[in-house]
């Protein structure tokens, strides 16, 4: 037992040690893809990224002020959710279904259109048996990576805001140069150029090579080795197995933190994730680029010290949420144990609640993904997390509840968590009595309106959403589960959905009229009307002069002011969402005892 115990933490320490390790070379070269140096890849690049400025009639040499950013970004992304949706809509006459699958339903088509420009690719649907190789591809897949590129986008032009100045004596038509935040087309073709296709196009390769299906070939029908009977007595002679273009959306849903999966089985499926190495790499996808990212902000701010010291805040409340995850997991399900069902950890089986869980990963591997997939903005899961004991479902909810700035999206949850140090850093100087500043720039009231808004608009979407579910028949009746768990099942459905993640408690129907509406408009709210605060504080702070560090300047790379960033920000989760987590899982606990 001891050495089972062992060999669990040592599992766990050998992926964050993997992870740390590739967040300097990754981050390092992401701050130069975004600063337009020269990398590796320019030779090969280079003339694709031309030629599409070329195309698209963009200037790359022109600034954009925050507000003509913000323009862009909501008209490009409006653009991709309707071809998405009108992709869904018109998928039985188009080419590359070989399933003849028909069109999605319009409420349907209307909710996975959003929840894949978003970012959040929530699914109510099965992969397998509802899109066409052509929609996954052309659609889904494309959305991933350009809502992916987005959420960089805006935390780069963030970043700007911080370390640009305007110019004492600009010259004539510079001032909005000094002042703007950048271009969104270029930071959007070069993010997607630079960083998330040769990511994934490797990672694509590396997961064929486990067994992930790569292929445009139709569903396969083969014999059964062993006859099975249906729920009618009917024999059960042959099986259909489900193929696809898989790999190559897989790659990009982990790297971009997307976390939609071809087969509705997501990264349990076999054929998503088929070996001990696959759930290894696609785990480290998931957390790679929001941890880079870190290192990426500290770089283009000009003091590394400020992104190691994000990255450390985020990795202890992530490995505090695993502990308390592994600790309810490993103990297993006391109902079981007064059957006499073992439980215990041993040399022939991971032990603890199984249930859900995949014998392949046991129960570590589940409990690693489900943190990892929850503290990013990914989705993806190689278990069920309704199957999670209640304690360990309350762990990987309150991760999104928090506003999924631990690691977070790329890009989304370091700018969410930069709003948490502006938040920081202005009560830091409350306290003291003297102006708030974060790296030589003034926080001041405008600033803190909109890091309030960044942060409270998702306790605001999820709390007001479960409500309504919980009140009215077309909620209810999608449960599967009474009670407590089933106050669960919803509350976790608009957490996903209001902190963009995408994963869920499998017991919800949420296939319907209600749920699909409802949590689009969700997603719709919780991915831009966060964006465009963060953009407006980019704007603001690019306009201002930086003020020289003196002795009354609060360090933010400190481990004092690490404690105190990790302090507001669990503070802030825990006043939101504690009488809701109460009526929950809390409730669902002691009801075990």
């Amino acid at each position: 037992m001891v050495r089972m115990i062992g060999t669990i933490w040592i599992q766990s320490l050998i992926f964050l040690v993997i992870l740390i390790l590739l967040v300097k070379p990754l981050g390092e070269y992401m701050a130069r893809v975004y600063r337009n140096e020269r990398t590796l890849l320019d030779a090969l690049v280079r003339p694709i990224e031309r030629w599409i400025y070329r195309a698209a009639g963009v200037n790359a040499d022109v600034e954009m002020d925050w507000k003509t950013y913000a323009l862009a970004m909501l008209v490009f992304n409006a653009l991709g959710l309707f071809a998405v949706y009108a992709l869904e809509r018109a998928q039985g006459f188009l080419p590359l279904n070989p399933q003849s699958l028909g069109a999605v339903s319009p409420d349907l088509a209307f909710n996975t259109a959003v929840s894949f420009a978003t970012n959040t690719n929530w699914q109510s649907y099965s992969g397998e048996m509802t899109m066409s190789y052509l929609t996954q591809m052309l659609g889904l897949t494309v959305q991933n990576f350009v809502s992916a590129a987005t959420g960089m986008a805006v935390l780069v032009a963030l970043i700007r805001g911080l370390t640009r100045t305007p110019s004492r004596h600009p010259a004539p038509g510079r001032e909005r140069a000094r002042e703007g935040v950048g271009n969104f087309w270029v930071d959007l073709t070069r993010g997607t150029l630079y960083i998330l296709l040769p990511l994934s196009f490797i990672l694509a390769l590396a997961l064929v090579s486990q067994g992930v299906v790569q292929t445009l070939s139709a569903s396969q029908t083969v014999p059964l080795l062993q006859p099975a009977r249906d729920a009618n007595g009917n024999a059960i002679t042959e099986q259909i197995i489900a193929l696809g273009p898989a790999a190559s959306q897989i790659a990009i849903k982990e790297l971009g933190t997307n976390g939609g999966g071809f087969f509705g089985a997501n990264s349990a499926h076999p054929f998503e994730n088929p070996t001990p190495l696959s759930n290894l790499l696609e785990m480290l996808a998931i957390l790679l680029i929001p941890a880079a990212l870190t290192y990426t902000f500290g770089k283009m701010v000009g003091d590394t010290r400020q992104g190691w010291a994000l990255l450390i805040a985020m990795t202890l409340v992530f490995v505090a949420m695993l502990g308390l995850a592994w600790w309810t997991e490993q103990a297993g399900n006391p109902n079981l144990a007064t059957l006499d069902v073992d439980q215990t950890a041993s040399d022939l089986q991971s032990g603890g609640n199984m249930e859900g869980k995949e014998t392949r990963f046991g129960v570590v591997n589940s409990v690693l993904w489900a943190v990892a997939t929850t503290a990013a903005s990914n989705g993806s899961v190689n278990a069920m997390h309704d199957s999670l004991m209640p304690l360990g479902g309350l762990s990987v909810m309150w991760l999104m509840q928090l506003g999924e700035v631990i690691f977070g999206g790329v890009g989304s949850g370091l700018y969410g968590m930069l709003a948490f140090v502006i938040i920081a850093v202005f009560i830091a100087g409350l306290l003291v009595g003297r102006t708030p500043e974060y790296l030589g720039k003034k926080i001041e009231a405008y600033e803190m309106k909109m890091a309030a808004l960044i942060v409270l608009i998702p306790p605001i979407l999820v709390l007001a959403g479960t409500a309504i579910a919980v009140v009215i028949p077309a909620g209810v009746s999608a449960l599967v589960n009474p009670g407590a768990h089933g106050f669960s099942e919803i509350l976790y459905a608009f957490s996903s959905a209001g902190n963009n993640n995408g994963s869920a408690f499998a017991g919800l129907a949420a296939n319907n009229l209600f749920y699909n509406v409802s949590l689009g408009f969700t997603m719709l709210i919780a991915r831009y009307w966060l964006a465009i605060p963060t953009l407006a504080i980019a704007g603001a702070l690019a306009r201002k002069k930086k003020i020289p560090a003196s002795a009354g300047t609060l360090p933010t790379h400190t481990p004092l002011f690490i404690g105190w960033l990790i302090g507001v920000v669990i503070i802030v989760g825990a006043l939101s969402f504690f009488p809701a987590l109460a009526l929950g899982p809390i409730v669902e606990q002691l009801m075990l005892r």
